[in-house]
């Protein structure tokens, strides 16, 4: 049975903009990823989601539970991670967890301190947990964001965005962590980093203008490109030809020239050799698929 149920959601707002327009998804226990460009409307669907704002139409339902009659039934059950989160200055991180825990209805001193203590842990930030979070570094700040969304053993949980600007250490930390929290409950990740979803979710969904225009299994919607990819190196003087003539779905700049990625049923040209897809090209391909359909655009 899936968990939570999305069911023809919309949204607009007041400059007439449609954030999500038709959005259906069902998402069962463990990682699922949203991937999209910025602009894609997806922390639009973030924050509809997490009951911080009201869809125009459609149904949320969370075990069966339509979250938009309940919403503080969801809230009870709800860790959020957003894109940009405040802190307040001069509060270490033991402080402001307690504090965020009294909030979340944690009410027993005592399980309160240990489920703190414990969350320290498994965020690897035991050991600066009386120093203040705002000095804390990118990363850092992002585990003590994933500590305090998992305050009261949430049953799902939402990260925007979580490892945008951290270096390659930190975001492995990151990987690890939201690997180890998804096993159990619900976690939807939504990001524009297609490495992020090929790396934690076992199903995903790309998101454009609002509209969901390609779902399934990484590995099941990368073999469905096989033989179908291409790739040539050009000069730069050339890439506008390459891009008038074929169907590029992405460019590289490596030593000086255009590495370029073409989505073909046969060898385009000469000089094409034939890669074997990766997610990336799943995903510049349906992004590719939707511009053409007029699906693409600017949403918030």
């Amino acid at each position: 049975m899936y968990r939570l149920q999305i069911k023809h959601l919309t949204k607009n707002y007041n400059n007439n903009i449609k954030a999500l327009d038709d959005i259906s998804l069902n998402i069962s226990n463990g990682m699922f990823g949203l991937l999209g460009p910025n602009g894609a409307g997806k922390s639009s669907l973030m924050r509809t989601l997490a009951t911080l704002q009201l869809p125009d139409s459609g149904q949320i339902l969370f075990d069966g539970r339509d979250i938009c009659q309940y919403p503080q039934e969801l809230r009870s059950q709800l860790g959020y991670l957003p894109q940009d989160f405040g802190v307040y200055p001069k509060m270490s991180a033991l402080s402001l967890l307690d504090h965020f825990a009294v909030l979340k209805g944690l009410l027993n001193k005592a399980e309160r301190k240990e489920q703190i203590l414990a969350l320290l842990q498994q965020t690897n930030l035991y050991a600066v947990r009386k120093q203040a979070v705002s000095t804390f570094s990118g990363g850092m700040r992002q585990r003590f964001g994933i500590a305090q969304a998992l305050l009261g053993n949430p049953q799902l949980i939402i990260v925007d965005e979580p490892t945008a600007g951290l270096d390659p250490q930190e975001r492995n930390r990151f990987h690890d962590l939201l690997s180890e929290i998804g096993e159990q409950v619900v976690v939807l990740l939504s990001t524009h980093i297609v490495e992020d979803v090929h790396d934690l979710c076992p199903e995903m969904a790309v998101l454009a203008r609002g509209k969901v225009i390609l779902q399934g299994k990484p590995a099941s919607l990368t073999d469905s490109l096989t033989g179908k990819i291409w790739r040539k190196t050009v000069s730069k003087d050339a890439l506008s030809h390459y891009q008038a003539s074929f169907n590029i779905i992405s460019t590289r700049r490596i030593a000086g020239s255009i590495q370029l990625h073409l989505l073909s049923g046969e060898c385009p040209d000469h000089g094409f050799e034939p890669v074997r897809p990766d997610l990336e090209d799943v995903y510049f391909s349906a992004l590719l698929g939707a511009q053409r359909s007029g699906k693409e655009g600017v949403a918030c």
